[in-house]
């Protein structure tokens, strides 16, 4: 008879600094390594979660600076030289998820949410 491994389930809830304080966002169950995830916060912006392979979660902006789209949740998270990144589905550009830095281009970013799990 097959053996049943459960395992335990991460109960951690998602928060982001927006305005003066944190937001809840979600639990991080629900959030998948190397996939996006979009979140409304309550001022109506769009945030892009990702869980890189190493489990850590990271929030950028979810609009895409070069086209005006909100994408980026749907981008491809990967790393380059240990740098984690999201690549815009679109146009393909690659933002640092640690720092909203573009790797792409100098002068584009987007901005950065810091993230805690509780």
């Amino acid at each position: 008879m097959p053996q049943t491994i459960e395992t335990a389930q991460d109960t951690r809830t998602i928060r982001l600094t927006a305005g003066n304080g944190w937001v809840t966002v979600c639990d991080r169950s629900l959030l998948t390594p190397g996939r996006g995830a979009a979140a409304l916060l309550p001022d109506g912006r769009q945030v892009a979660l990702s869980v890189d392979r190493g489990g850590r979660t990271y929030a950028i902006d979810n609009r895409d600076p070069f086209t005006g789209a909100y994408v980026l949740s749907r981008g491809l998270v990967g790393s380059d030289g240990g740098q984690p990144f999201v690549a815009s589905p679109l146009l393909k550009q690659r933002f640092d998820l640690a720092t909203s830095a573009c790797l792409d281009d100098d002068e584009v970013s987007v901005p950065v949410f810091e993230v805690r799990a509780d």
